[in-house]
């Protein structure tokens, strides 16, 4: 048995509105996984090295829900332009170079290292269409100490010339990828990238195999309002944007759907009923001017609800600084709506982007025993201030602002990665 003892601020996001903190506290961890949080350390580990951070805090690492590999190296580009526009003119471009596979190791390299340095250690995330450069994804994430979910993308319409496939193609190729998936903690997700870019026969086909498989599924939902009208057309027999994917049997508890901005209240009854997960996505939301999701509105209404970057709709990898926009986004509704919706607070915000996404993986809310150890250390002594803060007041003060290198160590899946 391998035994991992950490010591410093312990602070818990248990429920969706309160964090537990243990000044000087600890995390006893054996085999990667914890067996208890703790103020005071019982003499049975008194011959146990304790890996002592001092006054550093000690965090859930994030998991980012959704967020587009091949959109790395575009990040900060083309954000003046809406949703379908900004995809024709930047997206689909920038994907197809990822049939290269030397650039796709070198960016996909960067991006696996950048995550774990912004605390990032869990993933559910879009891949390209091209199967040996999405092997190489889960390939650098596995080896940067990253978990998750990884889906090579499907796309048989509406592509352009360099990012599209037959339909046959994209089903052959999709069950080789899938036997050609050989990493424990990375594992595959049935990806449409989103209705507009998949036939019936298709949809019909990821269907199929998510069923046959077992398999999780990813795509986009309801993100912007032309998106909406453009699916309408394409399935007239559908009065929402759901029904596209639910006649397809790719609707179920393991459904991840991003953004959802634009779901009435059916949609996300339907989403309620089903077990289906939305992901907040407020940096890309706003940067695509795609609208202010109801967030607390699907929370009272409860609905599964995590946050992601959605790079490069989004502009940063950093969960710190989505979770951010999270609470700016909510509070943007807050003043603009009549009745004042309520909007997120910071410890609701870091809940949805660290303990929330928990349960899609099978885990508790905040450092529960029986969870594997994914935890953030850190620092911020450098940072100005005119008297002492409480443990609570510098974690606030941490997910706004951050001292340069403020991230000391990371531990993912009960190892240290950084």
């Amino acid at each position: 048995m391998n035994r991992l003892i950490i010591k410093g601020n312990i602070i818990s996001a248990d429920s969706f509105n309160n964090i537990s903190i243990y000044e000087n506290g600890y995390i006893v961890a054996e085999d990667g996984v914890i067996r208890e949080v703790t103020g005071k350390l019982d003499r049975k580990y008194g011959s146990d090295t304790v890996t002592d951070y001092k006054d550093a805090l000690i965090m859930q690492s994030f998991t980012d829900m959704h967020l587009h590999a091949p959109q790395y190296p575009m990040l900060g580009m083309g954000l003046d332009m809406s949703l379908l526009e900004w995809l024709n003119t930047y997206t689909f471009p920038t994907e197809a170079y990822f049939r290269d596979e030397g650039f796709a190791r070198s960016a996909y390299s960067m991006l696996a290292k950048e995550l774990i340095r912004n605390g990032t250690t869990r993933v559910v995330m879009f891949s390209s269409i091209h199967r040996k450069a999405t092997l190489i994804l889960m390939e650098e994430l596995d080896k940067a100490g990253i978990t998750g979910y990884v889906g090579k993308v499907n796309m048989d319409r509406n592509g352009g010339r360099d990012l599209e496939e037959e339909t046959g193609e994209s089903i052959r190729e999709t069950l080789k990828w899938l036997d050609e998936c050989k990493w424990e903690n990375i594992k595959p997700i049935i990806t449409p990238r989103f209705t507009p870019s998949c036939t019936n026969e298709l949809m019909q086909a990821l269907g199929k195999i998510a069923e046959e498989r077992n398999l999780p599924i990813q795509s986009h939902l309801s993100e912007n309002v032309s998106e909406q009208e453009w699916v309408s057309s394409l399935h007239p027999d559908c009065s929402h944007y759901y029904m596209t994917y639910e006649k397809y049997g790719l609707w179920n508890g393991r459904t991840v759907m991003a953004h959802c901005v634009w779901s009435d209240e059916e949609e996300r009854k339907a989403m309620k009923e089903s077990g289906v997960w939305a992901v907040h996505c407020p940096s890309s939301n706003i940067n695509l001017t795609s609208g202010y999701a109801p967030v607390k509105e699907m929370i009272r209404e409860g609905m599964n609800i995590a946050l992601g970057s959605d790079i490069a709709g989004g502009d940063s990898l950093s969960m710190f600084s989505n979770t951010v926009s999270a609470i700016k986004s909510s509070k943007a509704r807050h003043m603009m709506l009549e009745g004042k919706p309520d909007f997120l607070t910071v410890e609701e915000a870091f809940y949805l982007a660290s303990s929330a996404p928990a349960a899609f993986f099978g885990e508790k809310p905040g450092f529960a025993a029986g969870n594997p150890l994914n935890a953030i250390v850190l620092t911020d002594s450098s940072l100005p201030s005119v008297r002492r803060l409480s443990v609570k007041e510098r974690f606030e003060r941490s997910i706004y602002r951050r001292e340069p290198h403020a991230v000391k160590a990371v531990y993912s899946n009960g190892k240290k990665v950084l």
